[in-house]
């Protein structure tokens, strides 16, 4: 009997290198949030703010007091204020108060939400894998350029800040048209949550990171050490990733033939593509007899690699319910997404009087957390599919109910726990692993509905995602401005919830895992025509 040669399979290779893409990207946009503390001159602020405020009105000077006394009705005691123990804070350069820091910060998101639906048409028509190189490179230069353009001005940092946004926003919906090619449809749940758990790896590693550079080789370091090692990724990613199998000129040819027999559908096709995957793993089916099996119809496909010329069927997407269930649980998902991010530290500092500083590790554990669930529910997700038991439209709807039921019964513990760190930290931790269910939920669903349009509509739905990113601030500043008490985070908490049970309903009840009509609706007027103006050649010859 021969011996089969062993391979690493090039989807494995590009699934690896699509999520360590997401990882710089998201690692480089966070590196300033953390670089930013030891960069401002806070002296020099404080000691202009007290020039500046000349006397405390009555009413300020008592919620002022009744914050520093503990009061439970504006914020939990404070275990350091009677100890002796001072911190110290390294001051920076730059005086650049509040309002400032917040336009340099969000800066990113103006640039990010643009670039969404022209980055998906491009992937789409082009080459989503030059999309998603330039989109790295972007975010790679313009970070090592970040030190420079401090010290010219913040506009400056502000200009650069959003031009990474702009790169940024190319690539989500560039990855997912690269999933609908390099990703087999019994691997689809793993595959996704590996390349999407990168974003949150990302976080895992850029803030405890950046927080040792700072400390130990000044704030610049933050960005040349991490944009420097980020060019490794762009050099690695031109050598070993190509748009589709079909274009790769390395892919072992037994690969190529799994890709062309076992993806020629969409959807719960699961128990022929099982079996197909199977028996070439297996050894019993020779490239030679899986080509045979291939009509001409499908090699045409692969070959080309899908049709990238359609065009949009934007009336139907508009009336589809499927994919309105996409478009609100992105959005909620988000809106929570970034009250955990964001605001939940805000909240820690400021009613739990916890020492975050103090405590660096600890803010990287629940995303830790969810990159480790992530693997482990999408693996047995697979697993339950491939055996027939759940469907795929089960497996979106189930884990976007955990993603959403949990954190939403999360927040409302938070609010119930008040002073309570050891408890509000675990809840945080269990909301934000279980938001992990995303990956296999409605963040696939895209490629399941409408695999030829799918960076579309990601785009779509990532742009209205990407709108939480200001609302979320802005609400939870409106509530709290001046006025940080356990009663106004309640509120917050409680709204959270509420729209994590929007998304939860919303999605239950138009979601769908099967492939939508009007997918192929273009695709099977271009094959029409074509078959027309061949007819007519052979009629006329």
């Amino acid at each position: 009997m021969a011996t089969r040669k062993l391979f690493v399979p090039s989807r494995y290779i590009f699934t690896a290198l699509v999520s360590i893409a997401l990882a710089v990207i998201y690692g480089l946009k966070v590196n300033l949030s953390v670089a930013i503390v030891v960069m401002i001159n806070s002296t020099e602020l404080r000691a202009e703010s007290v020039a500046n405020e000349g006397y405390l009105s009555e009413k300020n000077h008592s919620l002022a007091y009744g914050i520093r006394s503990g009061s439970s009705e504006f914020a939990c005691h404070d275990p350091f204020s009677e100890s002796n123990k001072t911190s110290y804070i390294q001051d920076g350069p730059f005086a650049w108060p509040e309002n400032v820091q917040g336009l340099v910060l969000g800066a990113y998101f103006w640039g990010y939400i643009l670039t969404q639906i022209p980055g998906a048409r491009i992937a789409e028509k082009y080459s989503a894998k030059w999309v998603i190189w330039i989109s790295v490179l972007i975010n790679v230069v313009f970070t090592i350029l970040t030190p420079l353009a401090a010290h010219i001005s913040y506009i400056a940092v502000l200009v650069a800040r959003f031009i990474e946004g702009l790169g940024a926003g190319m690539s989500p919906p560039a990855v997912h048209v690269m999933l609908t090619k390099w990703v087999l449809p019994q691997e689809r749940n793993l595959m996704s949550s590996l390349v999407y758990a990168g974003m949150a790896l990302g976080t895992v590693l850029s803030l405890p990171f950046s927080g040792m550079l700072a400390a130990v080789s000044g704030w610049e370091s933050v960005f040349y050490v991490q944009g420097g090692l980020a060019m490794i990724w762009c050099v690695l990613w031109l050598i070993f990733v190509y748009d589709s199998p079909q274009d790769h000129p390395r892919i072992h040819p037994e690969e190529l033939e799994l890709f062309r027999a076992c993806s020629r559908g969409h959807g719960d096709q699961g128990n022929e593509e099982m079996t197909c995957e199977a028996k070439l793993e297996n050894g019993d089916l020779d490239s030679k007899s899986l080509s045979a099996n291939l009509d001409d119809k499908d090699q045409s496909h692969h070959k080309s690699g899908g049709y990238s010329n359609l065009t949009v069927p934007w009336r139907a997407i508009a009336t589809s319910g499927p994919f309105w269930a996409i478009f609100i649980a992105h959005t909620c998902a988000n809106f929570g997404w970034y009250m955990l991010l964001v605001e939940l530290p805000t909240y820690m500092k400021a009613i739990l009087r916890f020492n975050i500083s103090e405590n660096a590790g600890l803010s990287a554990i629940p995303y830790l957390s969810l990159w480790i669930f992530s693997i482990i529910w999408s693996n047995r997700l697979d697993w339950a599919k491939n055996k027939g038991w759940i469907s795929t439209t089960t497996v979106r709807k189930l884990s976007t109910a955990i993603a959403s039921i949990i954190p939403a019964a999360c927040f409302v513990g938070v609010s119930l726990v008040g002073c309570n760190r050891q408890a509000a930290v675990a809840l945080m931790t269990v909301s934000t692993m279980f938001i992990a269910g995303t990956y296999c939920g409605f963040l696939t669903n895209h490629v399941d509905i409408a695999p030829n349009y799918a960076g579309t509509l990601m785009a779509l739905t990532n742009t209205a995602a990407t709108v939480p990113g200001f609302l979320v601030p802005a609400f939870v500043g409106h509530l709290t401005h001046g006025n940080q008490t356990l009663g106004q985070w309640k509120i917050i908490f409680y709204t959270s919830a509420a729209v994590y049970l929007v998304e939860f309903v919303a999605y239950t009840m138009l979601g769908s895992g099967e492939e939508q009509p009007w997918n192929t609706v273009f695709q099977r007027k271009s094959e029409s025509g074509k078959s027309e103006t061949e007819g007519d050649q052979a009629r006329r010859s």
